[in-house]
């Protein structure tokens, strides 16, 4: 069929209201947030698509988000991404 030619999509596995709510924040990340804009932008420049780059930091900041929440301290992006993408 004519489906084999079209590119992957995303999943849409898992929770969609907490994919709703972490989509603007990942888009001023990375606009905003050099190490996030560092980490997308070195995705992309592996060959992810970019709502698959934007999905990825996303994650991060979800899984950062629980770390602070189960620790009880306070969130610092700075501690999410790796200066390896900045140097870069």
């Amino acid at each position: 069929g004519t489906s084999v030619n079209r590119p992957g999509r995303l999943s849409k596995a898992g929770n969609a209201y907490l994919r709703s709510a972490l989509f603007m924040p990942a888009m001023s990340a990375v606009r905003h947030d050099a190490r996030a804009k560092a980490f997308y932008e070195a995705l992309i420049a592996r060959g992810k698509k970019k709502i698959q780059a934007l999905c990825a930091v996303m994650r991060k900041y979800l899984t950062g988000l629980w770390a602070c929440i189960r620790t009880g301290t306070m969130f610092d992006s700075t501690l999410l991404f790796s200066e390896e993408h900045i140097q870069a």
